[in-house]
Order: structure tokens, then C-alpha cells, then sequence
């Protein structure tokens, strides 16, 4: 079993719209180093931590989803209406992935981004390195589970 970050606008897809819809695809990725993880290393069974990002003052973690499909092509690179098109991929060789998340739990409170930073535990967490912009980011297992306790403080 592997752990992961995924980060979403909540604007865009919230831990509430996942709980509500109770398995949902992480669709509109366009970055070939999450497609790879996608496709190479994401199992179902693997537990994720849903991340609000670009929320305003309550940036951070606010839940657990867990895999429950495999990558297979992105639906949204094929339909010109959507937010996340590209014209350059096809059906016969599909650029971009998706996987199935469901929800597992919603935190009683967001771990924010400010807190994440400021423990010293997590000094090496990809969150917080600089530069590391990616939207999905593995995690270690004691990462995982520190990052569970905290957010359930």
C-alpha cells in the first residue's frame, strides 16, 4: 500500500462534493510526472489525503479518500467543452489519466498549510519543499498517519 497528498481547488471539487458523490474521478491532471504515478505506482487500496488548496485562509488537509480504480484515460482530454482539453491526445494513444477516488472520512477541522510548516516533523514532507508544485505527492507511511493525528487533534 502506498500513501499520497492530492490537492483540489475546493471551488472546482471540495472533500464535501466527495463525500456527497462517494467515489468520484481525479480527473484534469496535465502533468506528465502525476500521469506517470498515476499509471506506474497508484494501486487500489492506497490511501490518499484530500488536500483544499488555493482555499483562501483554510489551505490544507481536510480528509482520506482511498484508490478504488486504476488509471485509465482521463475522459475530460477528449471532450472540448471541458476545462481540461487537449487537442493533441487521442483515443488510440490517450496522454492523460485518471484515477477513482472514494471518500473514506472527512477531518473535524482543516490541518492548514500554516501548521503543516510550521513542525518540524514534517520539514521533509514535498509539501513543503520548495518549488514542488505538483498537485499529487506521495507520502511515507509515518507521514501519513502523523498527518491523520494531527488533523483529528
Amino acid at each position: 500500500m502506498k500513501y499520497w497528498l492530492m490537492k483540489c481547488e475546493p471551488h472546482e471539487y471540495s472533500i464535501d462534493d466527495l463525500e456527497k458523490d462517494g467515489v468520484e474521478k481525479w480527473t484534469g491532471i496535465r502533468n506528465y510526472q502525476v500521469r506517470n504515478m498515476f499509471r506506474d505506482e497508484f494501486k487500489v487500496g492506497d490511501l490518499a489525503l484530500f488536500y483544499h488548496s488555493n482555499a483562501g485562509k483554510e489551505i490544507g488537509v481536510v480528509g482520506i479518500m482511498e484508490v478504488c480504480k486504476e488509471a485509465y484515460p482521463d475522459p475530460l482530454q477528449f471532450d472540448k467543452k471541458s476545462a481540461h482539453p487537449d487537442p493533441k491526445s487521442d483515443l488510440a494513444n490517450p496522454r492523460w489519466l485518471t484515477v477513482d477516488v472514494k471518500f473514506i472520512g472527512k477531518f473535524p477541522r482543516t490541518l492548514t498549510l500554516s501548521e503543516i510548516k510550521s513542525d518540524s516533523k514534517l520539514a521533509n514532507l514535498h509539501l513543503v519543499q520548495k518549488g514542488n508544485r505538483l498537485s499529487v505527492m506521495p507520502l511515507l507511511k509515518t507521514e501519513f498517519n502523523y498527518l491523520v493525528k494531527k488533523a483529528i487533534k
